[in-house]
């Protein structure tokens, strides 16, 4: 086998897994009704015939108290448990395991109705919680069991408590959120009693054949977290009561250090797995930004997990275990961890998905249906953007013959960009994908060429996929010869002096100015001196001060609007952005008319306001900028040359269609969903 440790069976719990790899829990928002179970069986079902040895649900509340949102996902009683089976059967069927998370999110409920250890308020919640009662914690531990029994009748291999991440366990574990001078308070010992309560009573009621695991916080990266003697006590405690497995958690939710997105470094904490492994008999399970068989079989060589936890991984490709087998990883869709369909959607109580596989959480829907030979067509694709390059692979799996032109000599379009962003780097696992998948589906693909009507009247379809070009801003001195289009600045067809001026703070306004600080390929212990995360025997929850390398260049950003800079960036990777920037000393400047590009600089006037209406009466302030270099990062214009409004066998997708901030993740459904319905 080309992954032997990564696909070696393991026994724990009474069940024999065919492999080490788990796809951890991800709360996909088919969870929260019974009437959508149907569409969350077939979603993990795809990922049992993919060949996951191991699948967890998104978390499901053991009472009221625990809801993530008002009425949300709850496993409280025998008829609730009864409506699971059609899950739990379909996995079964499709040869897989699975196993229901419980998740108490305490002061982090998004409803009146929230309790936790004590009345402390969450920063990312509205809703100050109630503090538990001496008789509220028994009841608590007492509902666990109730779910954890519950599933057992639904039909599930496991459950897995979720202690980590800043949720109800966590809560009464940290000094921070817990101030009771009860039983449930006070020493760090008596804080630990909650979660091995939980756990005992747990084992209790399902029996020692049962599967349960113990979802962990080995960093919390908050202040006064756990310290690292308490880490290990509680994990000793955990397995004393009757935990099967022990899962890493990283990070609470109100942390202020990136635990998961694409600049984190692969396996950045899977070091702190091994570190625990030294101190406990059952198997430990690695997590966070694990993306690739080779990474994940790294890790088991070298001794640092015995499981590997891949959620967003498995969202990317359900058949990620099967083509490890297979010796075909080259084929695989990688995760990049953008966070924009599946937790984006998440935090703002959206279905969740996958830029890079729109199929996911719509597998009932958005099916890739083959057609017969006889109903194949033949599909004309211009442009290799992320849109193009879907729809022609999209295409071609429904068997269609496709032929991708491109104008450019590389395929990639704006994530040919992206890729070149520190920490972005993982885009180009996309283009990789795409490259490899045209080659086993036959598309021909023809880079630098240009088409015209003539070309195209040959084939039966044409999807016009030409993207998007930089918007030129009607500054008076846009032409001086210090003003640079982004698309120049990332290409390397031009370059940027000591003192820049980046127009505009969309995504790409933001990408670009931390492209300009940094030339940076750096390890994961750099990235961790730079963020402050430290070895938890060193300092206490992992947290300790940042150490950061001068920037390269003075750069100021710069928009219209009065209001703060970065608002529509990602709702849980927008933060990480905009600190990276002002760690790197970019001036914000809202609010800013344009007034004149010369020789000494950028010449501008900055109004004061809110934001909402023009102010008149407003005081501004003019300012010049004395810069070497202007970047234009002011918005796209949509290249429709090959626009044909009256033409049904033309179809317009991606930034051809609406330029709407070079958004990847539209362009990607919108040329699937095309494909699906040719």
């Amino acid at each position: 086998m080309p992954y032997d440790r990564l696909l070696a069976p393991l026994t724990i719990g009474g069940i024999t897994l065919p492999n080490r790899v788990v796809m951890g829990s991800m709360h996909t928002g088919m969870e929260d009704r019974a009437k959508h179970f149907g569409e969350l069986a077939e979603y993990f079902a795809e990922r049992a015939r993919g060949g996951t040895g191991l699948m967890i649900t998104g978390g499901f509340a053991p009472d009221t108290t625990g809801w993530l949102l008002p009425a949300g996902s709850q496993l409280t009683s025998s008829r609730a448990a009864d409506k699971h089976r059609v899950i739990t059967d379909a996995v079964h069927e499709a040869g897989g395991r699975i196993a229901l998370q419980i998740l108490h999110a305490g002061r982090y409920g998004y409803h009146p109705l929230v309790k936790s250890a004590s009345a402390v308020k969450s920063p990312i919640s509205r809703f100050k919680p109630r503090a538990m009662s001496g008789r509220d914690v028994e009841r608590t531990i007492g509902h666990y069991a109730r779910a954890a029994r519950l599933a057992t009748q639904a039909g599930y291999d496991g459950v897995e408590i979720m202690g980590s991440e800043g949720y109800l366990i966590n809560q009464f574990l940290t000094a921070r959120t817990n101030g009771r001078t009860d039983q449930w308070g006070g020493i760090a010992s008596n804080r630990m009693r909650f979660p091995e309560q939980v756990v005992r009573r747990v084992r209790e009621s399902v029996g020692e054949g049962f599967l349960l695991i113990y979802r962990q916080s080995l960093l919390d990266l908050v202040p006064d977290g756990q310290s690292w003697e308490e880490t290990v006590e509680l994990a000793q405690r955990v397995e004393q009561a009757g935990a099967s497995v022990i899962n890493t958690g990283i990070g609470w939710h109100e942390a202020r250090i990136p635990t998961i997105v694409t600049s984190v470094p692969r396996a950045a904490f899977a070091s702190v797995t091994g570190k625990l492994r030294e101190h406990v008999t059952v198997p430990v399970m690695a997590s966070n930004r694990i993306n690739t068989p080779e990474v994940a079989e790294q890790i088991l060589a070298d001794g640092q997990a015995d499981l590997i936890s891949m959620a967003r991984p498995l969202l990317a490709d359900p058949q990620f275990v099967r083509k490890a087998e297979q010796d075909r990883a080259d084929e695989i869709n990688t995760c990049i961890a953008c966070n924009q369909a599946c937790l984006d959607h998440t935090f703002k109580n959206q279905r969740a998905s996958c830029l890079v596989n729109p199929r996911a959480g719509r597998e009932t829907t958005l099916r890739l249906l083959p057609v017969g030979p006889h109903a194949a067509r033949t599909v004309a694709v211009v442009g290799a953007g992320p849109a193009g390059l879907a729809a022609a692979v999209a295409s071609a799996e429904r068997g269609h013959r496709v032929t991708l032109f491109e104008e450019q000599d590389e395929i990639g379009g704006q994530f040919r960009y992206a890729m070149r962003i520190p920490g972005k780097e993982e885009f180009a696992e996309t283009l990789r994908y795409y490259t490899r998948r045209m080659q086993v589906l036959g598309v021909e693909v023809r880079t630098g060429t240009r088409v015209d009507d003539d070309h195209l009247a040959a084939y039966d379809h044409t999807v016009v996929a030409t993207g998007v070009t930089p918007r030129v801003p009607p500054i008076p001195g846009i032409e001086h010869p210090k003003v640079v289009m982004y698309d120049d600045l990332l290409s390397g067809r031009a370059t940027a002096g000591a003192r820049v001026a980046v127009i505009g703070a969309g995504g790409i306004g933001f990408d670009v100015s931390e492209y300009l600080l940094h030339d940076r390929d750096e390890t994961v212990e750099h990235w961790k001196a730079r963020w402050g995360v430290t070895d938890p025997q060193e300092s206490r929850a992992g947290l300790g001060p940042k150490h950061d390398e001068p920037p390269k260049r003075t750069v100021h950003l710069l928009q219209r609007r009065p209001a703060p800079l970065g608002k529509g960036l990602g709702k849980t990777s927008g933060w990480v952005h905009r600190q990276t920037l002002k760690d790197g000393g970019v001036e914000f400047i809202g609010g800013v008319t344009y007034d004149l590009i010369d020789d000494e600089g950028l010449h501008i006037t900055i109004r004061s306001g809110d934001g909402k209406e023009p102010d008149a009466e407003a005081d501004s302030e003019q300012r010049l900028l004395q810069v070497d270099t202007v970047v234009i990062c002011a918005g796209q214009e949509s290249v429709r040359d090959l626009a044909r409004p009256d033409d049904p066998s033309r179809h317009l997708v991606g930034g051809a269609d609406v330029a709407a901030e070079v958004d990847a993740k539209r362009a990607i459904r919108q040329a699937t969903e095309l494909a699906a319905s040719l």
